[in-house]
């Protein structure tokens, strides 16, 4: 029981310092401007991450592109990893570190959005997919951990967590997802505009 209150503690303490990050809540309300505007415009929002972060990025994107808490109009929000005959062909003909980068390459316009998750942020297929948004003209929001990693360089907005703690930055993410989800659902969407079920 000791451990189990520990590992909450934890995670209670990074949500506090998340709370008292004034950058970071910035940060997030520019997120929240960013994607009203591009989703206002029929834009998309593209996601990708890695192992536990690809869970949160196709999570993150289900809440979009289905709903959050409101009954509403689809927004196109899509994790580029869902489509594992791609994801699979890329991998084998260009290499695993060009999945995100190619896919970006043929999905993404310059008036998209990417949201790039690496707990790490040194992930390569993930700074490759940063740099490739970028070259295409997309704003990329990165969320990364609390360390300085390669892909910040190549982010327009960083969301950083303050943990350098693996599960306790994912844990964040999810959080600071849902955050920004529920925001920009309801800004995005009067009563008016939502559909009854």
């Amino acid at each position: 029981m000791k451990k189990i209150k520990q590992l909450i503690s934890e995670s209670i303490d990074v949500k506090n310092n998340i709370l008292n990050d004034e950058k970071l809540m910035s940060d997030m309300c520019v997120v929240n401007a960013l994607l009203k505007e591009r989703f206002s415009s029929g834009n998309k929002v593209l996601f990708c991450g890695n192992g536990g972060s690809a869970s949160d990025a196709q999570h993150l994107a289900a809440e979009f592109s289905g709903r959050f808490k409101l009954n509403r109009k689809s927004l196109f929000a899509e994790a580029l990893h869902v489509n594992s005959s791609a994801l699979t062909a890329i991998a084998n003909d260009f290499g695993f570190d060009h999945v995100y980068s190619k896919m970006i390459e043929s999905k993404g316009t310059a008036d998209d959005v990417l949201i790039a998750i690496s707990t790490s942020g040194n992930s390569p297929n993930i700074v490759n997919a940063c740099q490739q948004a970028r070259t295409m003209g997309m704003k990329v929001v990165g969320m990364t951990g609390a360390a300085v990693g390669a892909m910040d360089k190549h982010c327009d907005i960083l969301l950083k967590m303050p943990s350098t703690n693996t599960p306790r930055i994912q844990e964040a993410h999810i959080l600071v997802g849902h955050i920004i989800c529920e925001i920009v659902e309801a800004k995005l969407f009067s009563p008016k505009d939502r559909v009854e079920m």
